[in-house]
């Protein structure tokens, strides 16, 4: 007997995803960062850094050489807690930051990071660099991590490990990477596979639904790429009015600033795409369950209507997110008095602009790509019987939970369709 469509669909899909992944694989083993990195030449990385603690603040007069007036500044007591050099309890002077905005004023029991020079006088030896923020931020994430389980349970922490791989990918092997001379587009494109395999697969179970998602959601990071390599060479964009990748110019000169610019769109866009692509899978999986009969034009038609108003909520999401981003920038040139124009045509705003345009053009056509996909797959034929996921029994004693399936075990809808924990 002929095999089914939908099943050699299936089929079809899945050879292709599983080429994919191996292509994934091979890309990892050639781009993996092998070797000691590149001599990065002085970056403030090496500097000799201590954790201290305020233990004494006094104002004391002194002069401002900026403004050339007298002013108030602040002598500080620190007590070191932690770092090579030897503990000490140096006072240091700073100005207030009612008269010098760049400086922070401080208060007893500040824990804050200093960089020191032991060749300085005493005075001098000891310079602030930042505030310690260790604990706040280990709170906020057990805070994360909580609400997270508490919610999703079991699915919870199947994402939370996905996370962890994801930032476990980028750590080992995307930012090594991209400092050893490794085409960067290729990188990108190789670690957003890998975090789009892992995470999804961790998270929503090895399913005919999340590879479906996934298909639709590496089609979108291929078309963003494209577009984001395309756009940022139209609009002349070198990469240095962000000053970190200035900096890496200049002390890595193999990275190509322009190139990382772009592997961040790339990076940045998959987390949007998943959602929409999960979401738009079920969808089409829901329509089918609840009308079996529906015609594949009409099944894409509804899910299309769902995807349309995801898609207009999550790019005004978008798109608000960019602004609030480059919010204290846009003070900053409205402030100077700049037009609209010139703005929007600088390339600070330029580069966001394009992050957003380019990841909101893919996160739109993810949703007609993945439904189209799904659909692609589903087979009304094989759907005529309900789909009850073992909520009852018939009284003939068949099997009325389970949908039907091939006999040789072949892959059907009920591989396709979102099992409870997608409800």
């Amino acid at each position: 007997m002929a095999e089914a469509p939908t099943t050699s669909r299936i089929r079809a899909l899945q050879a292709v995803m599983a080429f994919v992944a191996l292509a994934t694989v091979i890309g990892t083993v050639v781009l993996w960062p092998r070797g000691d990195a590149p001599e990065l030449g002085a970056t403030g990385a090496d500097l000799d850094l201590v954790s201290a603690t305020v233990t004494a603040v006094e104002t004391v007069a002194c002069y401002d050489t900026l403004e050339g007036v007298d002013a108030d500044c602040q002598r500080v007591r620190f007590e070191q807690t932690a770092g090579k050099a030897a503990a000490a309890s140096v006072p240091r002077t700073f100005l207030k930051s009612l008269i010098d905005s760049r400086t922070p004023t401080f208060e007893v029991g500040d824990r804050v990071v200093l960089s020191v020079n032991p060749l300085a006088p005493d005075e001098y030896r000891y310079t602030f660099i930042e505030f310690q923020r260790g604990t706040p931020l280990v709170v906020l994430a057990v805070a994360f991590i909580a609400a997270v389980v508490a919610f999703g349970r079991w699915q919870g922490l199947r994402a939370l490990a996905g996370l962890c791989v994801s930032l476990a990918v980028v750590l080992v092997f995307l930012l090594p990477s991209l400092l050893r001379d490794n085409n960067a587009l290729a990188t990108a494109l190789v670690a957003t596979a890998l975090i789009a395999y892992c995470a999804l697969y961790l998270t929503h179970g090895v399913t005919m639904t999340t590879t479906v998602a996934l298909a639709g959601t590496l089609t979108s990071v291929a078309l963003i790429a494209v577009l984001a390599a395309i756009f940022t060479g139209l609009a002349e964009i070198t990469g240095l009015s962000d000053s970190n990748l200035a900096v890496l110019s200049v002390t890595a000169e193999a990275i190509d600033p322009r190139a990382v610019l772009v592997a961040g769109i790339v990076i940045g866009a998959l987390g949007v795409l998943d959602d929409v692509t999960i979401t738009q899978v079920s969808a089409v999986a829901e329509l089918r369950n609840a009308s079996p009969t529906m015609a594949k034009r009409d099944l894409y038609a509804s899910a299309i209507r769902i995807g349309r108003d995801h898609v207009a909520s999550t790019v005004n999401t978008l798109a608000l997110a960019y602004v609030g981003a480059a919010l204290s920038m846009m003070l900053f040139f409205h402030q100077e008095g700049r037009g609209i124009g010139r703005i929007l045509g600088s390339e600070v705003v330029a580069v966001e602009l394009i992050r957003m345009l380019v990841g909101s053009i893919g996160l739109i056509v993810s949703v007609p790509v993945t439904t189209a996909l799904a659909v692609f797959v589903a087979d009304s034929n094989r759907l005529t019987a309900s789909h009850s996921h073992g909520h009852g029994h018939s009284s003939g004693g068949a099997n009325h939970g389970q949908g039907p399936s091939d006999s040789d075990g072949a892959p059907s809808w009920d591989d396709f369709a979102p099992g409870d924990e997608l409800r």
